[in-house]
């Protein structure tokens, strides 16, 4: 497992949606908070992104913009447009509330997607993104990003056989490219945060070992010496970087693996404990309760609702304003 993987599992529930969608001046679509993450790319045209108590963002044919916390937003031809809101329904699909008038102005292309996620499960490396993720386009920049762009748009545009299984991997594949775009960009312009934390030699081989085997009982000399460090300098170092202790993250991370089986199946206790690197059910429950706030057991009776979902088909573009 490595740990942007991981992070994304970590968070993710349900199937992610998407569309193909087609504007014409005037327009504009007022997005409301939820608890997902969605993106827009821009195929043809142009048009301002109007992120909350931010300037507006103008983006251009090939702009990605990925917006990782839910808080809302707008999108439009002109910042002074009048918005339409869209509202999400239950499945996670995103509809106009009402239908605008007809526009006859340029038109605009986009791909618009939304990824739904738990926020208590949610890894520092995706809280830790900036509201606006913002990937301009480039020639010859994030050309794996582009390809599956262009795979998205196609098989939206001409569904064919498979279609319902092709678009949600997909969209998987683009978030990882996403992300994978943003921690390029920034693996050299800080000394601490996750694109930091990656880039180093020291600190991403010990959150791949604590990632991989999350049960192990792993000590920070042990973790330090795979890098060739002092227990003393590793700690430091990752303390730096991450922004928390090595066993503390450690922890945590146990905790959220537990959190997943707990939501997701019905295996015993013990086994839950074991796969958290507990021997003990007690100290396991203690640990599940600091973190959480509540027992495995009630954590359980809570999210038991999500141990058997109905898995939605994909749902179909449902913006297409001319």
């Amino acid at each position: 497992m490595d740990v942007l993987s991981d992070a994304i599992a970590a968070m993710r529930t349900g199937l992610p949606h998407s569309s193909r969608t087609l504007m014409s001046a005037p327009w504009g679509l007022r997005f409301a908070a939820s608890n997902g993450a969605g993106f827009h790319v821009i195929l043809q045209g142009s048009c301002w992104l109007l992120p909350p108590g931010q300037e507006p963002v103008a983006l251009s044919p090939g702009d990605v913009v990925f917006l990782p916390h839910g808080r809302g937003h707008a999108i439009a031809d002109d910042p002074t447009t009048p918005l339409t809101d869209v509202v999400q329904t239950p499945d996670g699909n995103w509809v106009l509330a009402e239908d605008p008038p007809p526009g006859a102005g340029p038109t605009t292309l986009m791909l618009c997607g939304a990824y739904r996620l738990n926020r208590a499960r949610a890894h520092p490396l995706l809280t830790g993104l900036p509201d606006v993720v913002h990937l301009p386009a480039r020639i010859g920049a994030h050309p794996a990003l582009r390809a599956a762009v262009d795979l998205l748009g196609r098989e939206l545009d001409q569904p064919g056989p498979g279609s319902d299984a092709v678009v949600p991997a997909l969209l998987d594949t683009l978030l990882i490219y996403i992300l994978r775009a943003w921690l390029d960009d920034h693996a050299g312009q800080a000394a601490t945060g996750w694109a930091a934390a990656l880039a180093d030699p020291a600190v991403a081989d010990a959150l791949h070992a604590i990632h991989h085997r999350p049960a192990h009982p792993w000590t920070v000399e042990e973790l330090g010496a795979r890098a060739g460090l002092s227990r003393a300098a590793f700690a430091r170092r990752f303390a730096t970087v991450v922004g928390q202790p090595p066993l503390a993250y450690l922890t945590w991370w146990r905790m959220i693996i537990a959190s997943q089986l707990l939501g997701t199946s019905d295996a015993p206790l013990r086994v839950v404990a074991q796969n958290g690197g507990y021997s003990s059910e007690f100290a396991f429950a203690k640990a599940f309760k600091r973190q959480f706030g509540i027992s495995p057991g009630s954590y359980r009776r809570q999210h038991d609702n999500t141990k058997h979902p109905v898995t939605p088909r994909r749902a179909p573009s449902v913006i297409h304003h001319r």
